[in-house]
């Protein structure tokens, strides 16, 4: 098994990187930071006879080096109770890939692989976090990707995910998961 995290936040070390890290305890990742790249917005060309065109940024640098892994992290923090817009704005692009001549199998890739969500917000993410919980669920069923789980931890300010229990011990199943399917 090898795992790749897509991580969607901003901010250096923050809440959501600080329990990512905790799932990832003496397993081998590849650390993706989309805050690092340059990702163009998608330009819906679905319906155009010349289909999509390459927006000469980052992405598919981003996407080759995702495919090959066959677990998928996705941790981001919660934005206005969704995904952060780079987040987003990453996974908007599948579009592009679904029709991209340079990755003809894109959907089946991604239909072998496993996906997790870690995320993190100040405003009771339990039960507002969920429905960004569910827009993963239907991202990766649309994609057939496997939906294994997700975490989602409380905090705001640097370092509040330190004193949520609940959520580093969740972290820490996963741990443990990750480690006996590797």
């Amino acid at each position: 098994m090898s795992v790749v995290v897509i991580f969607g936040g901003t901010r250096p070390q923050g809440n959501t990187e600080i329990l990512t890290e905790k799932a990832l305890t003496n397993i081998t990742a590849e650390r993706i930071y989309l805050g690092d790249f340059h990702i163009e917005s998608i330009l819906d060309k679905r319906h155009d006879a010349a289909g999509f065109h390459d927006r000469n940024d980052d992405y598919n640098s981003i996407l080759d080096r995702i495919l090959p892994h066959d677990t998928i992290i996705f941790a981001t923090p919660i934005y206005w109770y969704s995904m952060s817009g780079i987040m987003k704005n990453f996974i908007d692009r599948w579009s592009q890939s679904l029709r991209d001549a340079n990755y003809p199998n894109f959907k089946q890739q991604m239909s072998a692989k496993k996906g997790y969500v870690i995320a993190v917000g100040g405003d009771a993410p339990h039960i507002k976090g969920l429905p960004m919980i569910q827009q993963f669920q239907f991202i990766f069923s649309f994609i057939g990707m496997e939906f294994a789980g997700y975490i989602l931890g409380i905090g705001n300010k640097p370092g509040d995910i330190m004193a949520d229990q609940k959520a580093f011990y969740a972290a820490g199943e996963l741990n443990q998961l990750l480690k006996t399917i590797g």
